[in-house]
């Protein structure tokens, strides 16, 4: 789990919340996960002697969380008696490509550890003072986002993340070479990629391509070797037409911006 922790005076958490919400945010959306809602768990009024801290540090860190979330902007949900016996919490609940939801990131108050750690501060006062601990985790467990990112996306991920976003498919074994110096020509403009030098016919390659989920096609013969240009196909969109490596690269870095 990306668990990392941040340590603050008690009149902080609000603020170190609303900057964790927005790193989380940035990172599921980076990832295209759009639907998402905010769990808050907060402590069971009913049952108090469960929870570790005081009445009135629960109440200021539960009233922080639900303002950050609702200066965020966010769509929340507030469950009652869930809250960790440290802190309450917040969890991104996200929607897959079926309607399931998923726990993934998530941010907690903590009053336990600092306690336990006798951890202090020296306030404006001049006096020695608890601070509050703050977990944060934007992925949260990193196997279960990765499957759940898998899933929900059905191996097509954003295109900065796919991990082959080009494959340079040769008509004939003839056409190797012109296909590797193609690849390494994309390589200087950090575009990843391969060359599918298999001696099979055109249509099984991009059949191939096409089932790996591969961004980008480009196909080379000898029009396109003489033309020092690549025939390019989009996955799920089709023919694009003929470009120089140089023109297609400046294409391929204007998608991410």
């Amino acid at each position: 789990q990306d668990d990392a922790h941040i340590f603050c005076m008690p009149e902080q958490v609000k603020e170190e919340f609303l900057n964790v919400l927005g790193l989380t945010r940035v990172v599921l959306s980076r990832m295209g996960f759009e639907n998402f809602t905010a769990q808050i768990s907060l402590r069971d009024p009913d049952n108090p002697a469960k929870y570790i801290g005081s009445d009135e540090n629960w109440r200021n860190a539960e009233n922080a969380i639900i303002e950050a979330a609702e200066e965020a902007g966010l769509d929340t949900v507030t469950v009652l008696g869930e809250a960790a016996f440290y802190g309450p919490k917040l969890d991104f609940m996200v929607k897959d490509a079926l309607g399931r939801s998923w726990q993934l990131g998530t941010i907690q108050v903590d009053y336990n550890l600092p306690e336990r750690f006798e951890l202090e501060y020296i306030g404006a006062d001049n006096q020695p003072h608890r601070p509050v601990m703050i977990h944060r985790a934007p992925f949260g467990s990193m196997e279960r986002f990765i499957s759940i990112l898998i899933e929900h996306t059905g191996g097509k991920f954003p295109l900065w993340l796919t991990p082959d976003q080009f494959a340079v498919l040769p008509i004939s074994d003839r056409f190797n070479d012109y296909a590797e110096q193609v690849e390494k020509e994309l390589g200087v403009y950090d575009i990843r990629g391969y060359v599918d030098s298999r001696s099979e016919k055109i249509g099984r390659k991009i059949r191939d391509t096409e089932l790996k989920k591969v961004p980008f096609m480009l196909i080379v013969g000898e029009k396109e070797a003489e033309a020092g240009q690549v025939s390019v196909r989009r996955q799920g969109e089709g023919d694009l037409g003929s470009m120089t490596t140089e023109a297609f690269a400046a294409y391929f870095k204007g998608l991410q911006e």
